[in-house]
């Protein structure tokens, strides 16, 4: 079993900052990309920003410059520094993780449940 457990969602007013992590735990060999989601409510899920195992990072235009992006591989967690957040980041915010459970393995697309993100205008 593997889970990955978001935290760090809040509420927090325009031009605030929050810090999201997520930690997988359970049978892992190894954890490739890992990346962070966003649905807000009647839109589709988007992604935000992803980082390969090695520190490359890739970013949605919306959030450049504005969101980071870091993981500690030791600690199998990813992280999203979010600052200077508008009113259009609200959303529900969720961490995935291309895991392989095995030496020389599949490896598979896990989710996390997601944490709410609001920004107040």
């Amino acid at each position: 079993q593997v889970q990955l457990v978001e935290s760090g969602g809040g509420l927090v007013q325009a031009g605030g900052s929050l810090r999201l992590s997520c930690a997988a735990s359970g049978s892992i060999f190894s954890i490739n990309a890992m990346g962070w989601s966003r649905q807000a409510p009647g839109k589709q899920r988007e992604l935000v920003a992803i980082i390969t195992s090695i520190g490359s990072t890739n970013y949605a235009d919306s959030v450049k410059g504005r969101f980071t992006i870091s993981r500690d591989n030791a600690k199998n967690t990813v992280y999203l520094q979010m600052n200077s957040l508008k009113p259009e980041d609200t959303a529900v915010y969720y961490c995935n993780a291309d895991i392989a459970r095995q030496p020389m393995g599949v490896t598979y697309d896990y989710w996390g449940q997601g944490t709410q993100v609001t920004v107040s205008s």
